[in-house]
């Protein structure tokens, strides 16, 4: 185990920062940016143009005016989903506007694109032009909707909380298309099927740890509330936000957060301190909540959706034996893991592709918008959540041949060589999760999907052999590879 773990050292602060000084000019190089439309059908000589524009492209018109569900079959709508942001909580650097969120929105079109071969469109929206939240929620939702017959599905991205819960909600609610906002259940789907694999390695059960969670915002509620379905126990969550510990009593606490409040013995404490002051953000109160080198103690899991070095290694000392930390702000997690390694953690993982056990939404959202796309679901449920935390969880003890491995072995030269994808294959603390590389993710993710949405009842196209359609979304998936 120790060479794999050297294999995977963690890199230093200043390789971090070669690849941000290296991004730029790779984003400038012409043409800018990281997408492009290219055409599908061949545009060569007249006869093509015909078929494609004008005369032909009326006789589809008609056809379609004729009968609506004929989109589906004429047109690309049917393998297209939209990027949607505003802007207002961009990755770790927060609202910077519709503007700089295009980078990232075109990055998720790359990697919908790349590993499952969907058309996704970034966009980026702007209300700065309203000041009042109310105005902003019912624009952006007008917005979204009138997009539609475009659609086969919509991601939301990087939407600040507690907006996003409404908006997906009511949006989910309303189309009749797929709406998901990866921030929360993309990141809670992989980080559950991490857990799943680490709980494994050390020999414990969800219904018995301790589990505290920091970062009560989009991706925070997500995660508890999926823990909750795999058998954690509400009452040994612990979340905290930029305040402390979410306690009942508080008043500054959203319907979100309300739900994970914990009881807490100096409530009539925090209750006096907020009738003095009349201000919930004051030192009073924030003094009367337990913050988070409090309720660490005793943990066997941390998880960190919050902000770089917010868990020191004097924190993780009083974490219990075995303990697991899923690090995932990004570009820089709660603490690096060489920190957390040497204060006594076992498994580390973090969003970065740097180091080992990456928790990465990329190995969520393609696969399960490959099956939505494919059954034409209405909806993301929970059934379909858990079906991808499984189907991601399944696949790190089935050994990888063919060329999968050789492009595993390309992508991570360094584990390769280090026997990772050998004969030491398999769960471990340095493995809990897949790689990104690994294409058989995707179909996995995209059969157990489709799966669900057939059972639940949101599949409107049904697939007969799911064994023949996870084959086929191999083969898909490793043409745009070879």
């Amino acid at each position: 185990m120790a060479d794999l773990q050297n294999a995977q050292n963690p890199q230093t602060a200043s390789s971090a920062d070669d690849f941000f000084t290296a991004t730029l000019p790779y984003h400038a190089a012409r043409p800018a940016g990281k997408i492009q439309i290219t055409p599908s059908k061949p545009l060569n000589n007249k006869r093509d143009l015909s078929l494609a524009y004008t005369p032909g492209v009326a006789a589809v018109c008609k056809a379609i005016a004729a009968n609506p569900p004929d989109v589906w079959k004429y047109t690309n709508r049917g393998n297209t989903v939209a990027v949607i942001s505003d802007g207002t909580a961009v990755l770790g650097l927060g609202n910077i506007g519709p503007e700089a969120g295009i980078p990232v929105m075109e990055g998720k079109a790359v990697l919908f694109k790349k590993f499952a071969d969907i058309d996704a469109y970034p966009l980026c929206l702007s209300f700065k032009h309203l000041t009042d939240p109310r105005e902003r929620m019912e624009a952006f939702i007008t917005a979204v909707r009138v997009l539609e017959p475009n659609l086969c599905g919509i991601n939301l991205e990087d939407i600040k909380a507690p907006e996003c819960f409404e908006l997906s909600a009511r949006l989910d609610e309303m189309m009749d298309i797929a709406v998901f906002h990866d921030d929360q259940y993309g990141t809670a789907i992989v980080m559950c099927a991490g857990l799943v694999g680490a709980l494994k390695v050390v020999g414990k059960n969800f219904a018995d740890v301790k589990i505290v969670m920091n970062g009560a915002g989009a991706a925070g509620i997500a995660c508890a509330k999926l823990l909750l379905t795999f058998g954690a126990k509400k009452e040994r969550i612990f979340v905290c936000d930029t305040k402390g510990l979410i306690v009942e009593g508080r008043t500054d606490l959203n319907e979100q957060k309300k739900e994970f409040a914990q009881k807490f013995k100096n409530l009539g404490q925090i209750q006096a301190s907020q009738s003095l002051t009349g201000e919930t953000n004051s030192s009073k109160t924030t003094s009367s909540i337990p913050q988070l080198t409090d309720v660490i103690e005793g943990a066997d899991v941390f998880i960190g959706v919050s902000a770089a070095g917010t868990l020191k290694p004097e924190m993780v000392k009083k974490m219990n034996k075995d303990a697991i930390i899923f690090a995932m702000a990004n570009p820089i997690p709660e603490i690096m893991p060489e920190e957390a390694m040497r204060a006594g953690a076992r498994i580390v993982a973090t969003g970065r592709s740097d180091f080992s056990n990456q928790v990465n939404n990329v190995l969520g959202y393609p696969g399960i918008f490959r099956g939505v796309l494919d059954t034409r679901a209405s909806t993301v449920n929970l059934e379909m959540k858990m079906a991808a935390v499984q189907a991601i969880a399944s696949l790190v003890n089935e050994p990888l041949s063919g060329f999968v491995k050789e492009l595993m072995e390309g992508a991570y030269p360094e584990e390769a060589a280090a026997g990772l994808f050998g004969e030491k294959y398999g769960l471990s603390e340095v493995y809990v999760l897949p790689k990104i590389f690994d294409l058989r993710v995707v179909p996995r993710v995209a059969r157990r999907v489709a799966e669900a949405a057939m059972k639940t009842g949101v599949a409107r196209v049904k697939i007969d052999d799911l064994d023949a359609y996870e084959k086929s979304v191999m083969e898909r998936v490793e043409k745009g590879w070879r």
